[in-house]
């Protein structure tokens, strides 16, 4: 009986390639299809030969429907133009190459393999990348007036190289939520440039080797925006200015007159959070702005009015609380009293002195500060200017601005400003990163909602954020329900399905999907404290909040919300959906925790109507 069987599988293996050799051949004759081919002892050897044949093929066949792609570099001399025609082929190639079909020929030891694409899915692949385009101008010019220029930047950028790599980029055409229409190769780098040009950068003050610098757009304070500059001895890591408010941290003893500061807008180090982009981003030339480069006079010192005024392009989302909320301490001696522990716990820090000031914390905060002091290397930026208003028991301090430092991984540094809050008896019971202005002012500007609503709301996600970035397990299990109902999203590639035979017909390409995963409590803080172990940092940054109280359950709230995540060796931008029972604003209750890298094109974001 089993020499039947071998004799059988014998037979079909015989019928089997022949069959695969003659549908290769009807391939390779046709002249819908680009093919190549490869040789090898192994199947991955052969395959390789055959994809290298493969993109020869495609660079020859786009050569005649790319145009030249030009770019300016920046030298001593001027500019200069360099054509990177091979580099934009090369990466046309790449992503055609994620829609190729395969058949082995012949097997190991002796291994043939073929690779095929058929020439009008080259068209198809570029329509979605059109697509994608748009989404990013989209989310540019939204994050433009919102005063989000980092992300407005580098979704421009971005936008831009993969728009010079479609098959007719000079005629490709954005067109905005108004029906006009712009020549999207032209129009992007010019409206980066204007960005740019409406960047105005003061220094503050000088203290010690540090410049305090305020940076505006259109002459109001930026809500976020990224930048390198050369301190006379090399270029810095990325700092990320919030607020307005940014620093040059510069080599002891420097006294340069000028320095040169540059905006961030490529972003490559970001770029793994879309495959396409960093492929594209790896394969062709930098498109140099120059307009990103500003120099800085050192001793050139702002007159301004009020120069910790951190009036954003939003209005101030505190001038709407009623001063029952909102207001400062009744007795003068008690607003000197916080000031004073804010001047002592700055002067500590400056002086890195950390431990003298222990009794100003409850336990609680002192684990906190612990964690923030060793969150990055720590530094006051300029002289605080607090304001304090009463939130219940407590009297929250705003004004105190910190940089953090991180030297390994994705080199950056953050400026947050870090609130505190002080209980009846003066202590320190809490310590957080503030959520910036535009996200103040969605949740502060809901006039509709009671104020101590409001404010618990933005409490809870500020505590939120910055119990993720100080790797803070024990207050994150203590958020969130028992029974939390928390889905994940995650992008899963999937390979093409191929017939037995190796036919073409009805092929499935391989694509990216998202799958969503459930989660327990357990499993979710156990997948937490694994990813925080491999992180040197965590940085969060909100965006395009959108809360809806719920009409069940009392202080019941749904918040959508943007979230950027950065950390030392990962990045990523998605959706987060959050349930929150805030019946007890001391304690918030998370009931669902969702997140997803994209909006599902079945139904957006997560939200309430998903989980009745």
């Amino acid at each position: 009986m089993r020499t039947r069987v071998n004799i059988f599988i014998l037979l079909l293996a015989l019928i089997a390639f022949p069959a695969f050799a003659q549908n290769w051949e009807s391939i390779k004759n046709s002249n819908a299809y680009l093919w190549g081919e490869g040789w090898g002892t192994t199947v991955a050897e052969a395959d390789k030969q055959a994809l290298n044949d493969l993109i020869s093929k495609i660079s020859l066949h786009v050569s005649g429907k790319v145009s030249v792609n030009e770019t300016e570099t920046v030298t001593n001399a001027g500019v200069e133009t360099n054509s990177t025609f091979n580099s934009v082929v090369n990466t046309y190639s790449s992503a055609t190459l994620t829609n190729t079909e395969k058949v082995i020929l012949e097997n190991e030891p002796d291994a043939h393999v073929g690779r095929w694409i058929k020439r009008s899915d080259i068209a198809k692949i570029f329509e979605s990348r059109k697509h994608k385009i748009s989404d990013y101008i989209s989310s540019a010019l939204k994050a433009e007036k919102q005063g989000k220029i980092d992300i407005a930047l580098k979704d421009l950028y971005w936008a831009l190289a993969l728009t010079k790599t479609l098959q007719d980029p000079n005629e490709y055409k954005y067109v905005n939520e108004d029906d006009e229409s712009f020549i999207a190769v032209t129009w992007i780098p010019h409206h980066i440039n204007e960005i740019f040009d409406n960047l105005k950068i003061d220094v503050l003050r000088r203290t010690g080797d540090d410049l305090e610098l305020r940076i505006t757009y259109q002459g109001k304070p930026v809500n976020s925006i990224d930048y390198t500059y050369f301190d006379g001895r090399d270029w810095s890591n990325i700092y990320s200015a919030k607020d307005g408010v940014g620093v040059l941290e510069l080599p002891p003893g420097s006294q340069n007159s000028y320095y040169q500061l540059k905006f961030e807008y490529e972003y490559r180090g970001e770029a793994h959070i879309d495959r396409e982009v960093e492929n594209v981003l790896n394969s062709v030339n930098s498109i140099s702005m120059r307009n990103a480069y500003k120099s800085i006079k050192s001793d050139a010192v702002a007159h301004v009015k009020n120069p910790k005024n951190t009036e954003s392009l939003v209005s101030n989302s505190f001038a709407s609380i009623s001063p029952a909320i909102y207001e400062m301490p009744t007795s003068l001696s008690d607003n000197e009293k916080y000031k004073q522990v804010l001047n002592n716990l700055a002067s500590a820090v400056v002086n890195k002195r950390y431990d003298e000031l222990d009794g100003i914390f409850t336990p609680d905060a002192k684990d906190i500060y612990d964690r923030l002091i060793k969150y990055g290397r720590a530094k006051i930026v300029g002289t605080p200017t607090y304001s304090f208003y009463q939130y219940g028991d407590n009297v929250i301090a705003r004004g105190l601005q910190m940089s953090f430092s991180f030297k390994s991984g994705m080199r950056k540094s953050f400026v947050e400003e870090v609130i505190l809050s002080f209980d009846g008896d003066g202590k320190i019971n809490n310590i957080s990163f503030g959520l910036g202005k535009t996200a103040e002012a969605d949740i502060l500007g809901k006039g509709v909602w009671s104020e101590n609503a409001r404010f618990a709301i933005m409490n809870f996600l500020e505590n939120y954020q910055t119990a993720y970035a100080l790797k803070r397990l024990d207050y994150i299990s203590s958020i969130f329900d028992d029974d939390a109902v928390i889905i994940t999203g995650i992008v899963t590639h999937v390979p093409a399905r191929k017939g037995r035979t190796g036919e073409i017909q009805g092929m499935d390409f391989e694509h990216d999907i998202i799958k969503y995963n459930r989660h327990t409590k357990d499993s979710y803080l156990k997948q937490l404290k694994n990813g925080f172990a491999s992180k040197e940092f965590i940085n969060l940054r909100f965006a395009d909040n959108e809360v809806r109280k719920l009409g069940k359950g009392g202080e019941l709230y749904a918040i959508q919300i943007s979230q950027e995540y950065y950390s030392s060796n990962y990045g990523d931008k998605g959706y987060l959906f959050l349930m929150v029972d805030i019946n007890d604003p001391e304690k918030p209750i998370i009931k669902v925790r969702t997140w997803q890298p994209e909006k599902d094109p079945d139904f957006g974001v997560y939200g309430p109507e998903h989980f009745k």
